[in-house]
């Protein structure tokens, strides 16, 4: 009897595309096209030869390292051996590799706060920061949130610390010595409070030693672990409402070396980021300090939040270009019916917009970067800019971010839906930006409270006529004039948040895209302006046959 052998049949790599191994700074041209618009040329040569090592990691050890510590979650251990209550979180080593090269080797949660970093003399402004969490997004995101939280952490403190905490704690959210380095959390949401913050329940008893005394349970805490923590909990005594819940410095260890009265509960079994710990923490008695205006804690709190939104946006933007990456070398790679994947029309639509969504992200994470400069830099001007562009970035990059992965997974295929491929775990952790820093109606709705209470609308509308101005975009102008009257309009009802908050993005992106491409001279990066505005903004007959992309998109996807 014959015996025909198992898997012995040839397969070539147009069946099964892998780009594995890709440095994925070198595969994306336009991340370097784009850098001198917002880095100066010294820095970009000081930062370049990071980005390409990174991207070379981020291709390929650091991809591995992201996928074996999906594989193997933190495990909450909540006694010794002995018998001793002593809580530990067990990270794999892959996850604990991944920390070194964030904090330690690249500075990602150091170099906003302090000089040192990459030898450069002051801090690094936030478009090198980001450039490079956008490439390290590529690959992994739970690590992201620690890392986010940590800087955000460090940014509070500094603004609202009291000198002799920020004196003792500031150094070591900054270290890049991972046996010295505290990492940060922040403790907010509750089971009857989340984004409803008025209905805090924990809470905050004064003490005679300067702290406070917390009481009570946080529901989702991501990090559960870290050093030190943000903590919101309402003050006794306070008055009710928002203004009688303040924000606290939580330790997990007090200065002296006793362990603080908090417990990890569990930890959540979540759908992605599943790398990184996220639990249940009990407080019973433990000790904190106020941090600054005890009636004003959401409002302090806000300014970690703001900033782990735009961290959020620029994971979400981190993991489309992935995805993009992905998919595009499988329609190059990959044939059928006697024709590469790339060269079918349908294939080629598909691409074009989830490039489209992903570029459109990729320049408002840079734009936002630029003005959180001016901003930090003293520029009156910038704070209400900034103000309107992260939640805008953070409500639809993030949602945009879901359908370009899922896209991804549906050019690779049946391989897509399987988790040894790349694309499984970026669909499973794009869904979590839509969520965490506030849902997507509430995002929309801050959109609206920027734009109606703090003058963020004018700012934003003084940016979009200032980039129009110097490159112009057949069509912009009309529609930004719609899009600042249906957001004026829905100051009055909320119904037309999302609308609004939309329209504004879409907008703001194309012009900044079509700016971005007369600075560079980028024939594709204006095709991919109008493209934002054809399919995103302006009225189309879906039943027409006409087809005004066709002729661009070999170009546009060579480009890219």
């Amino acid at each position: 009897m014959h015996i025909t052998p198992i898997g012995r049949a040839p397969i070539g790599p147009e069946a099964v595309p892998d780009s594995a191994g890709t440095n994925l700074w070198r595969a994306d041209p336009a991340f370097a096209r784009l850098l001198p618009l917002y880095l100066p040329a010294d820095l970009r040569a000081v930062l370049e030869p990071r980005l390409d090592q990174l991207g070379a990691l981020a291709g390929g050890a650091l991809d591995g390292l992201s996928a074996t510590a999906d594989r193997n979650p933190p495990e909450l251990h909540h006694r010794s051996r002995r018998g001793e209550d002593a809580q530990h979180i067990e990270y794999h080593p892959a996850y604990r590799e991944m920390e070194r090269l964030a904090f330690g080797e690249f500075g990602l949660a150091a170099m906003s706060h302090r000089a040192g970093v990459f030898g450069w003399a002051t801090p690094l402004p936030p478009a090198a920061k980001y450039a490079l969490t956008f490439l390290f997004a590529q690959a992994e995101f739970g690590l992201l949130c620690p890392l986010s939280m940590t800087d955000s952490l460090a940014r509070t403190l500094r603004r609202y610390g009291q000198p002799e905490l920020v004196e003792r704690y500031l150094p070591l959210l900054t270290s890049q010595d991972m046996d010295a380095l505290h990492q940060g959390a922040m403790f907010m949401t509750e089971q009857g409070a989340g984004s409803d913050i008025a209905n805090t329940a924990v809470t905050a008893a004064p003490r005679n030693d300067g702290t406070h005394a917390l009481h009570g349970d946080k529901w989702f805490c991501s990090n559960p672990d870290a050093e030190l923590a943000l903590v919101l909990a309402r003050i006794e005594g306070g008055p009710p409402g928002l203004k009688g819940v303040g924000l606290f410095l939580l330790p997990r260890t007090l200065p002296d070396g006793t362990p603080n009265s908090l417990r990890i509960v569990r930890l959540k079994d979540k759908l992605g980021t599943r790398s990184m710990a996220s639990g249940e923490v009990r407080m019973e008695g433990a000790r904190a300090w106020l941090i600054g205006d005890p009636e004003a804690g959401f409002k302090q709190m806000a300014d970690m939040v703001n900033n782990s939104r735009l961290s959020n946006g620029v994971r979400a933007a981190g993991m489309m270009r992935r995805a993009v990456a992905e998919a595009l070398h499988v329609a190059r790679n990959r044939q059928a019916f006697g024709r590469r994947l790339v060269e079918m029309p349908l294939m080629r639509r598909q691409l074009a917009k989830m490039l489209m969504r992903a570029e459109q992200a990729r320049t408002m994470v840079f734009q936002t970067a630029e003005a959180l400069r001016r901003s930090d830099a003293g520029e009156e001007a910038a704070r209400p800019l900034l103000r309107i562009l992260t939640p805008l970035l953070k409500y639809r990059a993030c949602r945009d971010a879901r359908a370009v992965t899922g896209d991804a997974m549906e050019v690779r295929g049946g391989c897509g839906y399987i988790e040894e491929w790349p694309e499984a775990k970026l669909l499973r952790d794009a869904h979590l930006g839509s969520i965490w820093e506030g849902t997507s109606n509430i995002v929309a709705l801050d959109v609206l409270r920027a734009a109606k209470r703090e003058g963020s609308l004018e700012a934003l509308s003084a940016h979009v006529a200032a980039l129009l101005a110097e490159a112009p975009l057949d069509g912009a102008a009309q529609a930004w004039a719609r899009a600042v009257a249906l957001a004026e309009r829905a100051g009055g009802d909320e119904a037309l948040a999302r609308a609004a908050a939309g329209a504004l993005y879409h907008l703001t992106s194309a012009a900044a895209m079509n700016w971005e491409a007369a600075r560079t001279s980028d024939a594709n990066r204006a095709a991919l302006a109008a493209m934002v505005l054809r399919h995103r903004v302006l009225p189309r007959d879906p039943l027409s046959p006409e087809d005004p992309d066709a002729a661009l998109l070999p170009s546009l996807l060579d480009a890219a």
